[in-house]
């Protein structure tokens, strides 16, 4: 990894985008990208979108979101504290103990989320909170100072914890759902530009927002895109730690491999087709089934208007929506080689129908 695309990475991951104010980390993304890409398109709702040789008929996309998990300021007692309603699926049994930014029109400030001490709570009952029960402390005494800091009801709020490496063999931290994912995608821009390839398509690298309250940025962006082929690229949950039981979640283990799935929102000879490109490249692979949706951007591209055929590529990640996510290098990369390799190798005119 150069200098330039780890400096990217650590800016990119600690960088906070929040559901619906994503925009500080797409700008950084779209800085990163513009040495490789033709094009941008960006919409009213700050979905990003490199684009790599314009103009051609056949359109295909390579996508992840942006946003990440976060809290809005719900709440101010007079006595100055904070009290926080989701934005996204953000848990309240991590969030005891765990310092917060706060971001206001005149700066960041920082918090922490507060819990009564062991000593205090009754031990024989189930004290796991819930989001009402939760507060945050900014130092203040009553609610006009809360209010002079610039925080008020809307304020929303990020977890502090950057991102880390752990035994040189994982990254660690919050929001790898799913920035990891748009780093992934510009590395695939990067390795296309920086190998002169010339794709026989328009190619779209789609960055986008509000997947963590119901996959919106990428319902926007298809309609306006109508492309012929997606792939998506998300995280999925490594199944290996304690408290996951394998016959409901499936068998999966970071390190294994990119992460294919099946699943009714998943265009089968697309998938097939990814399939066959790990196997000729030899990238290791995994496989998960869906019952229906699959929870990810994937449904909205599938579910177009007209229908796209799409597919999904995930990369495992233990810890999901903690401040201690977790994935593997080697899967990291692999996720990005198989992207390339896909991409390499269409053609551009391309029908997936089942029946012609």
């Amino acid at each position: 990894m150069s200098d330039q695309t780890k400096e990217f990475l650590y800016k990119y991951l600690n960088n906070a985008s929040p559901t619906g104010f994503e925009v500080t980390g797409q700008q950084i993304w779209l800085d990163y990208l513009k040495p490789y890409i033709d094009e941008q398109i960006i919409d009213v709702y700050g979905t990003a979108v490199g684009v790599v040789n314009p103009g051609q008929p056949y359109k295909v996309v390579i996508e992840a979101h942006s946003d990440e998990i976060s809290w809005f300021v719900n709440y101010i007692s007079e006595d100055g504290y904070i009290h926080v309603r989701r934005n996204g699926g953000s848990d309240a049994a991590i969030a005891p103990s765990m310092r917060v930014n706060l971001h206001t029109a005149k700066g960041m400030v920082p918090g922490v989320f507060g819990w009564p001490a062991i000593h205090v709570r009754d031990l024989s009952k189930d004290q796991v909170p819930k989001v009402h029960d939760l507060f945050i402390d900014v130092g203040a005494t009553k609610k006009d100072e809360v209010l002079e800091m610039g925080i008020h009801v809307g304020t929303v709020v990020t977890f502090a914890d950057g991102l880390t490496e752990m035994n040189n063999r994982y990254y660690v931290g919050r929001a790898l759902d799913n920035r990891i994912g748009g780093y992934m995608i510009a590395e695939v821009a990067r390795m296309l530009k920086e190998n002169n390839v010339q794709l026989p398509y328009t190619l779209y690298v789609v960055n986008a927002v509000q997947e963590e309250i119901g996959l919106r940025g990428a319902e926007m962006i298809v309609r306006r895109l109508r492309p012929d082929l997606a792939i998506c690229t998300d995280v999925t949950h490594d199944t290996q730690s304690p408290m996951y039981n394998k016959k409901e979640q499936g068998d999966l283990k970071c390190g294994s491999g990119p992460v294919i799935c099946y699943g009714p929102a998943v265009q089968n000879n697309v998938r097939d087709m990814l399939i066959r490109v790990a196997e000729e490249k030899e990238i290791p692979i995994q496989r998960q089934a869906v019952s229906r949706s699959t929870g990810t951007d994937t449904d909205s591209f599938a579910y177009a208007t007209e229908g796209v055929a799409s597919a999904l590529i995930s990369l495992p990640l233990k810890y999901m929506h903690t401040t201690v996510e977790t994935v593997h290098k080697d899967d990291v990369q692999n996720v990005i080689k198989l992207m390339y390799e896909v991409l390499l190798q269409l053609k551009g005119d391309e029908d997936y129908r089942y029946i012609k």
